[in-house]
């Protein structure tokens, strides 16, 4: 489960990391009034849990109260990848002298956690890696052991670190690792670590809760609640969604199936807009709002559908389509696949009630069209 920005804030601060004044705005005048508060100048950050906001223009600098408000309404109901602006997080404007990025995430490779920290922050740290591959530093922590203060100095001492901030620094490496472990977390990141005259400041906060391990945290899984985006509505539905960076949708009964369908979209040339499985002895309905909740998705371009009918019976996936689309706004080609259980009953269906759907006979061809099929779009 993935956080919001200001939830995340709020427990980098219970365990003594400095933040940025901040509340979160549900509405223009709160939008006002919380500006006026930090003294005409803010920061004004989309709530949304998909990456790459700051591009899609969803963190805006406010120099007056009327900028504010504008820069708000603007805002307010805008999609980002996908997933509305209902919540506006305004903060305090720093004076930032450097950016820095460090995390800790539990690294599987490794069978161990991993701090990274760069003196690049700011950006992704795959950029940070293409870009810079040399200022980035990584410790293996044993979870056996834990956090050293001797990594530490040795990491800082190779980053070049004045060692004036090497005490502050150390304190918020092992504040976000004791979140990792304390919250059962995947990953704990600050990106950018704001450098400043009264300290170093998390001005952006990222904590990716480990699901399983959520009903030992009963204060995490009430923030679930808060969820709005695709994922959210997934997760309400019972599927297992994940927002990917790609333009070409995937629904398919199965984990595995999910991905041997993003595999072959990769060898074709594509890339997947998202995982989604709607598991075994998926439901006309659930059928259906997989579809809803792709279509909601203004980057996919084309949409492969792959089922297996083993539990899952073919003839339901066709009656969820024709449910699809004759409930909802379906502008995006699909692909389908259909094997297994009443597949001919499936495909009957789907053949006299969506001409618009094209059916193919095998994963790989499915794949190669979708990708096809999104080029041209």
């Amino acid at each position: 489960m993935k956080l919001y920005e200001f939830q995340a804030k709020q427990i980098f601060a219970d365990y003594g990391i400095k933040i940025p004044r901040g509340s979160v705005a549900a509405k223009l005048e709160e939008v006002e009034k919380f500006v006026k508060e930090l003294g005409s100048k803010a920061v004004l950050k989309a709530q949304v849990l998909v990456g790459g906001r700051g591009k899609a223009g969803g963190i805006r600098v406010a120099r007056s109260v009327d900028e504010a408000v504008e820069i708000a309404r603007e805002m307010f109901g805008k999609s980002i990848k996908g997933e509305i602006i209902r919540k506006i997080y305004v903060e305090e404007l720093l004076d930032v002298k450097e950016e820095w990025y460090m995390s800790v995430a539990l690294d599987r490779v490794e069978k161990s956690f991993s701090l990274i920290f760069s003196t690049e922050g700011g950006i992704d740290i795959e950029e940070i890696a293409l870009k810079s591959p040399e200022k980035i530093f990584k410790i293996r922590i044993d979870p056996r052991w834990g956090l050293w203060d001797y990594q530490l100095r040795d990491l800082f001492s190779k980053a070049r670190i004045k060692q004036d901030l090497w005490r502050e620094l150390m304190t918020i490496a092992k504040a976000i690792y004791r979140i990792l472990i304390e919250k059962e977390a995947e990953l704990v990141e600050i990106n950018p670590l704001g450098v400043t005259e009264k300290g170093l400041f998390a001005l952006d906060a990222k904590i990716t809760i480990d699901d399983n391990a959520l009903f030992r945290h009963r204060e995490l899984e009430a923030l679930r609640n808060f969820s709005e985006g695709l994922e959210g509505i997934a997760e309400r539905e019972g599927m297992n969604y994940v927002k990917l960076d790609g333009n070409i949708g995937v629904i398919a009964n199965g984990a595995g199936m999910a991905m041997a369908t993003m595999d072959l979209i990769y060898l074709e040339g594509g890339r997947p807009a998202n995982f989604l499985d709607i598991g075994g002895g998926a439901s006309a309905e659930m059928m259906k709002k997989a579809l809803e909740i792709l279509t909601k998705d203004e980057n996919v371009k084309a949409i492969f559908i792959n089922i297996f009918g083993g539990i899952t019976r073919c003839d339901e996936i066709a009656r969820g389509l024709v449910k699809a689309f004759n409930e909802l706004k379906i502008n995006v080609p699909i692909i389908l696949r259909l094997s297994g259980t009443n597949e001919e009953e499936g495909k009957r269906i789907v053949l006299e009630n969506l001409k618009e759907i094209e059916i193919v006979e095998t994963m790989e061809e499915g794949a190669k069209r979708a990708v096809e099929v999104a080029r041209w779009r």
